[in-house]
């Protein structure tokens, strides 16, 4: 029985737990995110080895996959396909030599952070052009605001955190092969208060992921 509820978990539904808030205000820390793992590929289970694909990750999905860095299992946004050109100047976005444009955000959303963390911080939305998403900076923390242009190579992803200045991302050891990516983060499926005795917050509970 167990074998055969890991061989499900590895191949066709997985839950990840997010312990960081490199995600913020999209996933918080405590938060358990529903990851389809059929979302692109089908796998021979506990391995990375495809047995078919049918798609690839888009720009702005929410994908969990093995770092490049250490093997660690990751939760960050896809910015970067393969061929293109991903630059950072000074927090501004830009695709291709195109600046990515921003908006304000809906303060139902970065309301979900806590009071002392959005006092010293900023918040919008980044339109890329497939999908807009939130977008969380943090002026007084040390972080790599700025980048050379960087071109994507082939068969490989650009991966940030919506936290942008708490992230460690493709900004600090490249982008991540296709095979090293497990899934698509679709849900909250459970959030627990880390702050708060770990209480469940209810109102996060089988939220979706970028809904728009």
């Amino acid at each position: 029985m167990a074998l055969v509820v890991f061989a499900v978990r590895s191949t066709l539904a997985d839950w990840n737990d997010v312990p960081t808030g490199s995600m913020k205000p999209t996933i918080l820390e405590g938060d358990r995110v529903f990851v389809n793992k059929l979302a692109y590929d089908l796998k021979v289970p506990f391995t990375t080895w495809h047995i078919a694909e049918w798609g690839n990750p888009r720009r702005g999905d929410i994908v969990v996959f093995y770092s490049p860095h250490d093997g660690t299992r990751l939760v960050k946004r896809v910015i970067g396909l393969p061929g293109d050109t991903v630059e950072l100047r000074n927090e501004q976005l830009f695709l291709n030599g195109k600046p990515v444009e921003y908006a304000p955000l809906d303060p139902a959303v970065s309301a979900q952070v806590s009071l002392a963390e959005r006092t010293h911080s900023r918040f919008a939305t980044e339109r890329l052009p497939e999908r807009a998403h939130a977008v969380m900076a943090m002026p007084a923390v040390p972080a790599k605001r700025t980048f050379a242009p960087v071109r994507v190579s082939d068969g490989h992803y650009f991966m940030m955190g919506d936290n942008r200045d708490n992230s460690f991302d493709s900004r600090y050891w490249d982008a991540v092969p296709r095979k090293q990516v497990l899934g698509r983060a679709t849900a909250v499926a459970l959030s627990f208060d880390r702050s708060n005795y770990w209480l469940p917050r209810w109102s996060r509970l089988l939220t979706a992921l970028d809904p728009a």
